[in-house]
């Protein structure tokens, strides 16, 4: 189509913008034959110039093996270059990576930092696995009072998991006054 072949003279000539836009419509096969392994070549054009959203992208088919073998150490370095730039999923992504030893070592206490930083900006998932690791004590000294509070504010955005276990914590009394009402 016309829009992918702008995109590819735009990529051609270094526009990272371009070039993350052309890895897109091969990914999805938009006006392109659908290419994972163009995609990829793409989005690290685009992420070798800075661009965050073709370095997550990177980050996503490295730990998923899309057009390029899996490899969880290159998942974890894109994410981290995406990460200096403070993208929340990002951050919640290499909490997981930390949590499950994924690319990185295994780490409690990096995947509580990481969360952290996710959940402080929003991010429902961090935020409920953040209230996980302090009901468990898992790289956080163990605290119900900010388990409960993390899993209030990720069952504010609609996390059904979150809510179970806010619901469980109001039924026995665990960082809140019990409330059989609120348990429901």
């Amino acid at each position: 189509t016309l829009s992918a072949f702008w995109h590819k003279k735009a990529a051609d000539q270094g526009d990272p913008a371009a070039q993350f836009n052309l890895g897109i419509l091969y990914a999805k096969g938009k006006g392109v034959p659908k290419n994972d392994t163009k995609a990829a070549f793409w989005y690290k054009k685009a992420a070798d110039q800075g661009n965050v959203k073709a370095q997550f992208n990177l980050g996503v088919i490295h730990s998923k093996g899309i057009g390029v073998p899996k490899d969880e150490n290159l998942a974890s370095y894109w994410y981290k270059k995406a990460l200096e730039q403070g993208k929340a999923s990002d951050q919640a992504n290499l909490g997981h990576m930390y949590l499950m030893g994924k690319g990185v070592p295994q780490d409690n206490e990096q995947a509580a930092y990481w969360y952290k930083k996710a959940a402080d900006k929003g991010d429902a998932d961090a935020q409920f696995n953040l209230g996980i690791l302090y009901a468990k004590g898992k790289g956080v000294p163990k605290d119900d009072i900010k388990a409960a509070f993390w899993y209030k504010k990720s069952a504010e955005q609609e996390n059904l998991n979150a809510r179970i276990n806010l619901g469980i914590m109001y039924s026995k009394g665990r960082g809140v006054q019990k409330d059989d009402e609120q348990a429901a």
